[in-house]
């Protein structure tokens, strides 16, 4: 089946040997897993112990070639990935709607602005508007560095680039201005604790 992104171009599973060196670099503790891996199974672990309802939502998939070869069976020859109108994960947490995007680079000194887009910022703006907690995950992939940014603080950065400034936060930004997540085994990564943290400071 061909997959397409919004902007037409082919989605290609890439399977080089640069990716395998690369997921070497990652820590064994991590075992190569991606964010959405850890965060998916964190969230399985939440749930199961009646801790939280957050669930990542689906990728819309608009479906444009249909094959029939029988009345029973349909094969899918072409789609294309719609292209996402808000964040990765959302669910409730204490009473409090919970809203989140997960991202990670492999950059080791800072993370490109450009991962972000203007409607998922402005959708997490409105989030907090009606009370909810918006926030993102960033993964520094090669030094496993994770943090969770509020999204007021990512708006500070995103108004930065928009006036002129710089298109990327540095490590040392991110990592002053954001709550530091560790990897562990149940949950992987609690980023509950980090909601906490911010939970806190609204009482």
């Amino acid at each position: 089946m061909a997959l397409h992104y919004p902007n037409g171009r082919k989605f290609v599973q890439e399977r080089t040997k640069s990716n395998t060196q690369q997921n070497k670099k990652i820590s064994y503790s991590n075992r190569g897993k991606t964010l959405e891996d850890d965060l998916n199974e964190t969230n399985e672990y939440y749930l199961a112990n009646g801790v939280a309802v957050i669930h990542k939502k689906p990728t819309p998939v608009q479906i444009v070639d249909v094959h029939y070869p029988a009345r029973s069976a349909a094969v899918i020859k072409e789609a294309y990935f719609k292209q996402a109108s808000t964040t990765d994960y959302n669910g409730v947490y204490k009473g409090k709607y919970i809203d989140f995007e997960a991202k990670e680079t492999q950059s080791t000194t800072s993370f490109p602005l450009k991962n972000f887009h203007e409607h998922q910022i402005e959708h997490m703006k409105q989030v907090v508007k009606q009370g909810g907690i918006a926030f993102v995950i960033i993964r520094f992939s090669v030094t496993d560095d994770i943090y969770l940014m509020e999204s007021e603080k990512l708006n500070y950065f995103w108004e930065r680039m928009l006036n002129g400034g710089r298109k990327s936060i540095t490590h040392e930004e991110i990592g002053s201005s954001s709550i530091k997540l560790t990897i562990g085994f149940q949950p992987r990564i609690d980023y509950i604790k980090g909601i906490d943290s911010i939970l806190s400071k609204l009482v």
